[in-house]
């Protein structure tokens, strides 16, 4: 992990060394802290990297924390899901802790505040709350249950403990200031009426903290000395600071907000991608589509390649938006120095050599990756009847056309140069197979008589050819901003309905029979593609990583 870690630094790095120097902190300690409600995306990539990575850094510690407060929405089968994800990134946690593992510290912090003055039962709905909270010119009315004595929140927070409260009856609510000009000091609820089975604790209790409230003290009860959060909760510190100084919980936390990844043509929000896998707008949470690490993974992109991404973009304070073709950029640049090339036929036409013997097969050898020399070499069949792409040939070439046609000879990768003859079509005039002639002496593409060849063309042989399937995936979306499109009611309303198309037929060597699932190739002039889960032995499916060069520039 060394080499991810680079000396450039920002200004969380600033604001950490600072600390060290005045002696605020004497070591450093991180964590990531997500939700079990859903898959990672691409954002939290990033918030990844700098979580694990500032760790790193300065030889501290990162903890994975999953924030268990909710558990109508949460799963262990998302808590397997971003433990896979983040290994997959290629990072290590030190050790694996829940909010939920708190909950009986985090409560007795609830008493605490009620016993100080500092809290009480509310009675209020939440649309009241609402209402009574004010807006951002105007203050917030006190809630008629604020002066509740003591006793009287103490009784009325142990009975919603005990479950005789229905959800949503009643809250408890911290008591700060309902005029303060933040909306997030105006007495915000901390505790709830929630009668829920929690994924680790059972039927244990009836009531959960909210974020805001357990996220401060899971900070500090953990030991981390610098809380990294998203630019969102910015406005959240002062409530943050409030909670620990009012408690005075020893060692407090210091909490650090950097810009969010907003990344163009793609979503992020859990709710909506929920929302694309149960209507069946796409295939699950990893399809190829999808902006969720595992969609990424299955897709072909290179766990590299995202740490190559998040570091470009860098920490920022403030928010931007960053073009999907910078990811798509630092993909292709790993994948060039790693994938094997290949010979893949996606839509093939069949060349016949009319005076290449028949019944004769020969190996043609060609590079595994021409930037890296110690890959060596790879064999593929060479035969009398072979694939070509149908776009590699034309009766008719219009102006600067180097493939095969009449008029012009052409090199077969690695093999040799190739002669116009005829053609065969079917009934309707279409051609099903062009005839060619070959020169025998210009093995490995190079003319004894130093004639020169323009185009060069990928192929694959028939008699060694097996039938595959290749997915085709463009961008889901086909707006920058699918979430809030001027004039759209729905985002659904953006999608792209290109975003996959399904080649079936499509002709590779024999050779590749075997490769591991999520192998990824370069098909020789036509991208990366990546071998799927949903493959086997006798049908192999390849999804399309990444084009060899940004197609949506013109689009």
């Amino acid at each position: 992990m060394e080499e991810m870690i680079k000396e450039s630094s920002n200004f969380i790095h600033d604001f950490i060394d600072e600390d060290l120097e005045q002696g605020v902190y004497s070591h450093v300690q991180t964590r990531f802290p997500p939700e079990p409600n859903g898959y990672l995306h691409i954002g939290h990539a990033k918030a990844i990297c700098i979580d694990f990575g500032t760790a790193e850094k300065y030889k501290g510690k990162c903890n994975l924390r999953l924030d268990d407060t909710n558990p109508v929405k949460e799963d262990t089968e998302y808590v397997d899901a971003i433990m896979e994800d983040i290994k997959w990134l290629g990072f290590e946690w030190d050790n694996v802790f829940y909010a939920s593992d708190y909950f009986d510290f985090i409560y007795e912090c609830a008493v605490k505040l009620i016993d100080m003055g500092l809290a009480y039962v509310d009675d209020l709905s939440a649309d009241e709350i609402r209402e009574y909270r004010g807006t951002l010119t105007e203050p917030g009315k006190e809630s008629p249950y604020r002066n509740r004595s003591i006793e009287e929140n103490k009784d009325l927070f142990r009975r919603m403990t005990e479950g005789e409260f229905e959800n949503g009856s009643r809250v408890l609510r911290a008591k700060i200031d309902m005029a303060s000009p933040n909306l997030n000091m105006r007495d915000p609820v901390i505790y709830r009426v929630l009668k829920a089975h929690h994924h680790r604790t059972g039927d244990k209790w009836c009531v959960y903290p909210m974020y805001d409230f357990a996220h401060p003290l899971s900070d500090t009860k953990e030991g981390v000395t610098h809380s990294l959060c998203s630019l969102e909760f910015e406005n959240h510190r002062p409530l943050y600071d409030w909670f620990l100084q009012t408690l005075e919980l020893a060692n407090p936390s210091r909490q650090i907000e950097f810009a969010r990844m907003n990344l163009n043509y793609t979503l992020t929000s859990k709710r909506k991608c929920l929302k694309l896998v149960t209507d069946g707008i796409v295939s699950g949470w990893d399809d190829p589509r999808m902006a969720t690490i595992c969609g990424l993974r299955r897709r072909g992109y290179p766990a590299e390649a995202i740490r190559d991404f998040c570091e470009r973009i860098g920490v920022a304070k403030a928010n931007s938006v960053v073009d999907f073709a910078l990811l798509e950029a630092c993909v292709r640049d790993r994948l060039n120095q790693v994938a094997p090339r290949a010979m893949a036929v996606l839509r093939p036409l069949k060349v016949i050599v009319d005076n290449y013997p028949e019944g004769k097969t020969e190996m043609i050898e060609v590079d595994v990756n021409p930037n890296d020399p110690e890959a060596g070499k790879t064999a593929v069949t060479f035969s009398r009847e072979l694939y070509i792409e149908q776009d590699d040939f034309s009766m008719d070439p219009p102006k600067g056309f180097f493939r095969l046609c009449p008029a012009r000879e052409v090199r077969l990768k690695g093999a040799y140069f190739l002669k116009f003859a005829s053609i065969d079509t079917d009934e309707e005039g279409k051609v099903i197979a062009v005839h060619c002639t070959y020169d025998p002496d210009s093995y490995g593409g190079e003319s004894p008589d130093g004639r020169k060849v323009k185009g060069t063309l990928h192929w694959v042989s028939a008699e060694a050819a097996v039938d595959v399937t290749v997915n085709l995936y463009d961008r889901l979306f086909m707006v920058e901003n699918p979430s809030n499109e001027v004039g759209v009611t729905d985002f659904t309303d953006n999608l792209n309905p290109n975003s996959i198309e399904v080649l079936q037929g499509c002709k590779v060597d024999r050779s590749l029979v075997g490769t591991p699932v999520g192998t990824t190739f370069q098909f020789m002039r036509q991208g990366y593609f990546s071998l799927d889960q949903d493959s086997s032995e006798n049908n192999m499916i390849f999804n399309r990583t990444v084009a060899l060069k940004d197609s949506w520039a013109k689009k």
